[in-house]
């Protein structure tokens, strides 16, 4: 891929993933890669770079730990590393539904003003970020990361079309898990909710005016398998 212009910062349009990274190391790298991999060749008709590796290591420089966004912008594509300091994750999440779901949602993709949009309104109503819903009622996604549902033993992800993000990924390899569809009038029939993203794993303890009272046992279940991925390195 050819250098990076001002001109393809401004298309808004191409795709990205986000990682964090200690000690050169990555839980889920190759899901990262296949993320990357495959929304190059549905937008562009292209392969990654052999070197992408590469290029991530010499970004990152002396730096063993971070956050890291990889992203593939502009009308031909062109490929962007970027850093901000490591998330230590969140704690727990308040949400608040709006009507809204991500075009072409399999992508983690770069027009992202809506999702920033109504992540603001959440907060600024007092919530910590907003859940994604359809015209349907069908619960899809928060703005920057997957939910779940406790369901007895079970973790029920909701079957609406999202981005599958690495960490539901990975849990759902690891913990007895279904798809199913989840509307917003169902979430009180839960007994508890969560949601995940790349800084792992943080309980919901309210959706709207639905108050879930958090089982501590439950989330440290998910915890402790997220944490049992061993992490892969880069180079």
């Amino acid at each position: 891929m050819r250098e990076t212009t001002v001109t393809d910062l401004l298309a808004n349009y191409g795709h990205f993933t986000s990682m964090q990274v200690r000690d050169l190391r990555v839980r889920g790298l190759s899901l990262h890669w296949e993320r990357l991999r495959s929304a190059t060749q549905e937008l562009y008709g292209v392969p990654l770079p052999d070197d992408l590796p590469a290029r991530v290591l010499a970004a990152l420089g002396a730096r063993r730990d971070a956050t890291v966004r990889i992203t593939v912008v502009g009308v031909e594509p062109t490929l962007v590393v970027s850093l901000r300091d490591p998330n230590p994750g969140r704690g727990a999440r308040r949400l608040l539904s709006v009507d809204y779901v991500r075009p072409v949602p399999h992508i983690k993709h770069v027009g992202t003003f809506a999702q920033t949009h109504f992540g603001n309104v959440a907060v600024q109503a007092g919530f910590d970020d907003a859940l994604l819903v359809a015209p349907d009622g069908l619960v899809t996604e928060t703005t920057i990361a997957n939910v779940g549902f406790f369901d007895g033993s079970d973790v029920v992800w909701p079957s609406a079309p999202q981005l599958h993000g690495t960490t539901m990924q990975l849990l759902e390899s690891l913990v007895p898990s279904r798809r199913q569809e989840v509307r917003l009038a169902d979430v009180g029939s839960f007994s508890g909710a969560f949601v995940t993203n790349s800084a792992g794993v943080s309980p919901v303890t309210a959706i709207n005016g639905h108050e879930f009272a958090v089982d501590e046992h439950q989330v440290k279940a998910l915890v402790d398998a997220y944490e049992s991925v061993p992490w892969d390195s880069i180079g």
